[in-house]
C-alpha cells in the first residue's frame, strides 16, 4: 500500500472528509462509469470501489452508487456506512427488499450478484476484512451510533 492510500484511509476518519466524500458521490458515480472504474474521485486504485446497481424498493428504477469492497473469496463484502450518518443509505433497503444486484468492477465487467445481509457470526467474520481496507468504518459506527449494515455480494454468473 502506497503513502497516498496510507494518507486517505487516515482522512477517513475525519467528519469534513465524510461530508466531502458524500458530497462527491454523483461526481464518483460518473467518473468510474466513464471509465470503466479505472479512475475513481480518490484517484487510481487507492482503494478497491466497484458499482452497485440495486432496483429501487420503491420506484423500482436501477439506483446506483459507488462503494468501497473488501474481496471475500469470489465474493465482495460492502458496508452501508453512509458516512457516519445516522441512519441507513437507500441502496442498503433496496438489497434488503431484493437481493438481486450488479456490480461493476475495473475494466467494465459487470458481474450480476446476489446479496446477504451478514449477521452474527457471518458479520464478525467479515467485519475485519472491510476495516482492513477502510478503518475509518469503525470511526463511523461510533459516529452513527447504529449497526452499519454489512452485505456480502456473492456473484451469480
Amino acid at each position: 500500500m502506497g503513502w497516498y492510500t496510507n494518507v486517505i484511509r487516515s482522512l477517513g476518519h475525519r467528519q469534513w472528509f465524510a461530508v466531502a466524500g458524500r458530497n462527491l458521490v454523483p461526481i464518483d458515480r460518473w467518473l468510474q462509469r466513464k471509465t470503466n472504474g479505472r479512475i475513481t474521485i480518490l484517484g487510481r486504485s487507492a482503494l478497491p470501489t466497484l458499482l452497485l446497481t440495486t432496483r429501487g424498493r420503491k420506484s423500482g428504477l436501477p439506483r446506483t452508487v459507488p462503494l468501497i469492497y473488501a474481496p471475500d473469496g469470489d465474493g465482495f463484502v460492502v458496508t452501508a456506512s453512509n458516512w457516519g450518518q445516522e441512519h441507513h443509505p437507500a441502496w442498503s433497503a433496496n438489497l434488503l427488499a431484493s437481493s438481486e444486484a450488479t456490480i461493476s468492477l475495473e475494466g467494465g465487467r459487470d458481474v450480476p450478484v446476489r446479496a446477504a445481509l451478514a449477521e452474527g457470526a457471518e458479520r464478525d467474520r467479515v467485519w475485519p476484512l472491510v476495516t482492513k481496507v477502510w478503518p475509518a468504518y469503525d470511526t463511523y459506527v461510533e459516529r452513527s451510533g447504529r449497526a452499519i449494515r454489512v452485505f456480502v455480494l456473492t456473484p451469480t454468473g
